[in-house]
């Protein structure tokens, strides 16, 4: 940030904003420190509790948009390139009112994390789901995507199918995504699985017409079915059948649970939302108050 300052990219009040999401360990502490030593530079965010990435994500945003001209998001695990942050500005000021922050490639990643990675992009593509291939959420937003991003009032975020919605223009850097300097990933498999899902569920129908049409398929087949029972029976033919008319009903039970269980998900979002509770609970607030100047020297 300080290069970039120097460099006359950004204004020299711009800042750092830290969202911690219910973390039980000194994270929160070490904010607090940073803020103090640097009241101007370093800003912090406390969630009243863990409310998962996408909803602290969002509380960054909407807490940066009206003390900054530009937001970029970033995880803080120092996985991204923070060094393409400055061909990112350079895009905004090209016209871009988003930059998205795309991976080069997975070399870093396991076969299996690579493998299922690629799969999700693919079934989002296959669902409808409209992404950016390869970006997570290393991304500029200028204030006014930002502030049309604020209009989106759903509970169920999926912030990857969310900002190609906003329909500015927009560009891509790219970069190499490096090794996790310390912890360990908090999407394990079970949660890539949910955010899967959860995108493919708040943006499109298509699992629902899969079902139909697969519904429509079986009864198809359940017909010729009968066609070729009823034409054994009439020739004399009538071969037993008890295991494939076991197999059949407990195909067809599967069918019909999966079907409503799908359903039922759609209708449980449904219900989340018609509740209209908070997404997040912020906590405190820790930042020196900053306006834009009247005629800013630069941007922040």
């Amino acid at each position: 940030m300080t290069d970039l300052i120097e460099k006359g990219k950004i204004a020299g009040d711009s800042f750092i904003l830290f969202v911690n999401d219910g973390s039980k360990d000194r994270t929160w502490e070490l904010i607090e420190a940073e803020h103090a030593a640097y009241p101007v530079q370093v800003s912090g965010v406390k969630l009243a509790g863990n409310v998962g990435h996408q909803f602290a994500l969002t509380a960054g945003l909407l807490t940066a948009k009206d003390r900054s001209d530009v937001t970029i998001s970033i995880d803080a695990d120092l996985q991204d390139d923070v060094n393409v942050i400055e061909e990112m500005i350079d895009k905004f000021h090209a016209g871009n009112d988003i930059v998205y922050g795309v991976r080069k490639e997975r070399k870093t990643d396991t076969f299996f994390k690579r493998t299922t990675a690629q799969a999700f992009y693919k079934l989002m593509d296959l669902m409808g789901v409209k992404t950016v291939y390869n970006h997570a959420d290393f991304r500029l937003m200028s204030r006014r995507a930002v502030e049309e991003f604020s209009n989106y009032k759903e509970t169920n975020l999926f912030l990857r199918g969310m900002m190609p919605l906003i329909g500015y223009e927009t560009d891509c850097v790219y970069y190499d995504r490096k090794e996790r300097a310390a912890g360990e990933s908090k999407y394990p498999l079970k949660k890539m699985l949910a955010l899967a899902f959860n995108g493919i569920s708040s943006f499109s129908v298509k699992p629902i017409s899969l079902i139909l049409g697969l519904g429509l398929f079986i009864i198809f087949v359940s017909v010729l079915a009968l066609i070729y029972a009823l034409f054994s029976y009439f020739s004399g033919h009538v071969v037993a059948g008890w295991t494939s008319l076991i197999l059949s009903i407990w195909f067809l039970g599967g069918l019909q649970l999966l079907a409503i269980g799908l359903v039922g998900q759609y209708i449980g979002k449904i219900y989340i939302e018609v509740k209209q509770r908070p997404r997040y609970n912020i906590e405190k607030i820790l930042c020196q108050e900053n306006t834009l100047p009247d005629k800013p020297e630069g941007m922040k």
